[in-house]
């Protein structure tokens, strides 16, 4: 092949991926307990205003309980063993997770850097 049938190729490979990822589905699915503190925490610090933030918008809430089985369009790596357990689904499968919630200060970093590493 030439540099130029190279050059479209890898250009088309990187145009085709973009539009994948363009249609791709993100969501934040939040794995909760009703008795659990943190997760009263993060709904005082950040659940109300959640789906208003950028982060929202890209990654709109889910919630499930732990005990709860897994919704059948959820593909997880594995079960959520702690709560709250933050995990990042693209078009239902897991792609990269937070475990549990030590401040605002911790988790939105920790999000960009999931939903930056997920583009």
């Amino acid at each position: 092949m030439s540099t130029f049938g190279w050059i479209s190729f890898v250009i088309f490979a990187l145009l085709f991926s973009s539009a994948q990822a363009a249609g791709s589905t993100m969501k934040l699915l939040l794995v909760e307990d009703e008795i659990c503190p943190w997760c009263e925490r993060w709904e005082e610090e950040i659940g109300g205003a959640y789906g208003k933030t950028e982060e929202g918008q890209k990654a709109p809430l889910m919630r499930m309980d732990i005990d709860d089985p897994i919704p059948k369009n959820v593909t997880l790596k594995g079960k959520a063993r702690f709560t709250p357990t933050f995990i990042l689904l693209i078009d239902g499968a897991e792609v990269q997770r937070i475990e549990g919630y030590p401040g605002e200060g911790f988790f939105y970093p920790a999000l960009n850097q999931m939903l930056q590493s997920a583009q």
